[in-house]
């Protein structure tokens, strides 16, 4: 009882790492200014004018607003909004002969005011100003405690960019991270019917006559403005859900707010599994909601055969088919590691088996059903009965695993009796037996009983108990050397000395699991410490993948290729762990597909799964950087759950810090031509004078 109640307060008490993190955040949050973004699907949509109006009733309410660059895209309505307002002068910038107007960053930093209106968030400023963005010269705002307005289209965001390519067949050059939207203090959705926008449109209120007639054959037709619609709204009600779980977050709130719904299905090793799959899918699909299919790794999942545990992954790989996000959550208790995901994480529904074993088992060992309901609050809990992907699975036994004799355990169960009673029998019967009490020899068995559960299986730790008791009745409980037992009270000192040296012998057994457990995730993250500290000292491309493809071979013990693509997008091999020079064709026609579609194939998965390797993308903010290929020894390595999140963790690390080194050589490349651009004005400026002296 004190266990479960000392589990329960834990399991309540927030983690101090997670509020000193909050803390920080927030005061962070203090010291810079607010964003607030005007987001809308496309062009005319009166994302300007809403931002103008916006600062207007800020301005009337007395606060100091400055207009800092304002789009009005010779539209009547949004001019007259810009009467009566203080409006920052334009940076005038020469470039190749043209005089562009550009937003002064340094003169804005300067004026410090409470609220400054800056339009077009994803412009791309002129050649030679300090910032490459115009979402940098917001950032530095900000920084400096300045609020800003700023208004954004859902083309430009990063995330978006290749299905509006895809819908519209525009590409959009103009783009920013996603992660700029995502720190926003407030977003407010600006929305009108694709009609009405159309109209504004045919009536020149949105483009120039010359920029219409391209942007109608191209952009401004009825399907792209309803797929944009869509994408700017989804993307708004993203936003909207993830300030709920920061509000929940921050308030400490333990109850799940039904705002939307979100399904949590538990998959296990049975092979009824499959159909809760289907059945959570065809729920969220019917509810049009988010859903996730989680598998929890208890002390028990070491027992699974290996049978249990390929049906484990195809339940997992069945879910990510059809579209779940899948997780594998650890712990002790699966009712306690479901629920605390479900509050996390504002599920709304839980869909669990019905539970297959006999009801004298679910009495003495406890159902995981009973417990989750008991638990679940005000989460929906959905009981389902499965059917088995083989019909007669559902009647046939489910085959005992193959059991493997812990014979030196069994051993060490009989040297440790004997020892025990060898000790125990001169200290009773000949040195102590006038002051020493048989229950004190009873501590002696236990103590064996606990030294073979800390070295040995269960069932060693099992036949150690039932030897000690049968050693301590024969030698130590009179008539002496007979099991037969004159006063009936040592009836009961068996039992319980049974009972306890069973539950030392599973309490030990389940902390060495749990240990085991904790050190292979131990060596996990510190593997990928140890590759993000590489990666952060790497500078050039090279020294990433030699980095990425060394430790990866290492954490997995097999081959590992990396590829870059070239100019034309065709993949070279750039890093092999085995030092192979290129891939053969069949391979690099596998990998090649992998970047073009930014989809994990190969050995292990269901697309292309002849491959000698599985294929992951490296993805990054601007898609997909390059592809790294494992090589597995055995066909069932490639399919694991475990291996497949690990591998993909490097992958995510090695591209991040890929595009970390094209943004430096980027930057280093738009340095040199800006030097150089400045080193032609000052040699033209310099030949002109000269000509121009003499006459």
């Amino acid at each position: 009882m004190w266990g479960a109640i000392a589990s329960s307060m834990n399991s309540d008490r927030p983690n101090p790492d997670v509020l000193l993190a909050e803390v920080q955040e927030q005061e962070a949050r203090q010291k810079r200014g607010r964003l607030k973004v005007f987001f809308g699907m496309a062009a005319g949509v009166g994302k300007t004018y809403a931002m103008l109006e916006e600062a207007r009733a800020r301005a009337a309410e007395g606060l100091d607003v400055l207009v800092g660059y304002a789009e009005p895209h010779i539209r009547t309505e949004t001019e007259a909004l810009l009467l009566g307002m203080e409006i920052l002068p334009y940076k005038i910038v020469e470039y190749r002969g043209a005089k562009l107007k550009e937003f002064d960053l340094d003169a804005a930093l300067a004026r410090k005011p409470a609220v400054l209106c800056i339009d077009e968030l994803a412009h791309t400023n002129a050649p030679g100003l300090r910032n490459q963005k115009r979402w940098q010269d917001v950032a530095e705002l900000l920084d400096a405690g300045i609020n800003v307005y700023t208004t954004l289209n859902v083309q430009h965001l990063e995330s978006v960019n290749d299905i509006v390519e895809r819908v519209t067949g525009v590409t959009v050059r103009e783009t920013l991270p996603d992660s700029v939207l995502e720190q926003a203090d407030e977003v407010e959705l600006v929305d009108i019917a694709p009609e009405e926008l159309l109209e504004r449109f045919r009536e020149g209120k949105i483009y120039r006559p010359e920029q219409a007639e391209r942007a109608a054959k191209h952009f401004f037709t009825k399907g792209n403005l309803i797929a944009l619609r869509e994408l700017a709204l989804r993307t708004t009600a993203q936003r909207v859900d993830d300030q709920m779980q920061d509000f929940r977050r921050q308030e400490a709130i333990r109850t799940v707010v039904p705002a939307s719904e979100r399904i949590l299905v538990c998959v296990s090793p049975s092979p009824l599994s499959a159909r809760l799959v289907r059945s959570a899918k065809r729920l969220a699909a019917g509810m049009r909601s988010d859903w996730v299919a989680a598998y929890v790794e208890t002390p028990a999942s070491a027992r699974l055969s290996e049978r249990d545990r390929q049906r484990v992954e195809q339940n997992l790989r069945l879910a990510e088919q059809l579209g779940a996000r899948t997780l594998t959550l650890r712990g002790h208790n699966v009712a306690e590691e479901v629920v605390a995901y479900a509050l996390a994480h504002n599920v709304t529904k839980v869909v669990i088996g019905k539970p297959q074993r006999p009801r004298w088992r679910e009495v003495v060992f406890g159902s995981v059903v009973d417990d989750l309901v008991r638990r679940s609050g005000e989460i929906d809990v959905y009981v389902i009965t499965g059917e088995a992907e083989d019909p007669q699975a559902r009647s046939a036994p489910r085959p005992a695993p193959a059991r493997r004799w812990d014979w030196r355990g069994y051993l060490a169960a009989l040297v440790v009796t004997a020892v025990a009673t060898a000790i125990g029998w001169p200290l009773y019967h000949h040195l102590f037996h006038q002051h020493l009490s048989n229950a004190n020899v009873l501590m002696l068995y236990l103590l064996g009983v606990l030294w073979v559960a800390t070295r040995h299986t269960r069932g060693a730790a099992v036949l150690a108990s039932v030897l000690g008791v049968a050693a301590f009745d024969f030698c130590f409980v009179p008539p002496y050397l007979t099991f037969t037992v004159a006063d009936q009270q040592y009836l009961w000192t068996f039992v319980v000395m049974l009972l306890t040296a069973l539950v030392i012998s599973t309490l030990t057994h389940r902390v060495r699991l749990q240990a085991d457990a904790a050190r292979h995730r131990e060596r996990r993250t510190q593997t990928l410490l140890a590759l993000s500290r590489e990666l952060a000292a790497a500078r050039t491309a090279d020294e990433i993948l030699t980095v990425t493809a060394r430790h990866v071979a290492e954490a997995l013990g097999s081959r590992v290729s990396l590829l870059l693509p070239d100019g034309d997008r065709r993949l070279l091999l750039k890093a092999d762990s085995n030092g192979a020079a290129a891939l053969d064709e069949k391979e690099g026609a596998v990998a090649q597909w992998a970047l073009e579609h930014q989809k994990t194939v190969g050995a292990g998965t269901a697309t292309l799964p002849a491959a000698a390797a599985t294929y992951v993308p490296m993805k990054g903010s601007r898609g997909a950087v390059g592809v790294l290929g494992t090589f597995s020894k055995a066909p069932d390595d490639a399919s694991g759950t475990e291996r497949r999140q690990m591998v993909e963790a490097f992958a995510s690390q090695a591209a991040l810090a890929l595009e970390r080194a094209m943004l430096a050589e980027e930057a280093r490349q738009a340095w040199e031509r800006v030097e150089a651009e400045f080193l032609r004005n000052t040699l033209l400026s310099g030949v002109s004078h000269e000509l121009r002296t003499p006459l």
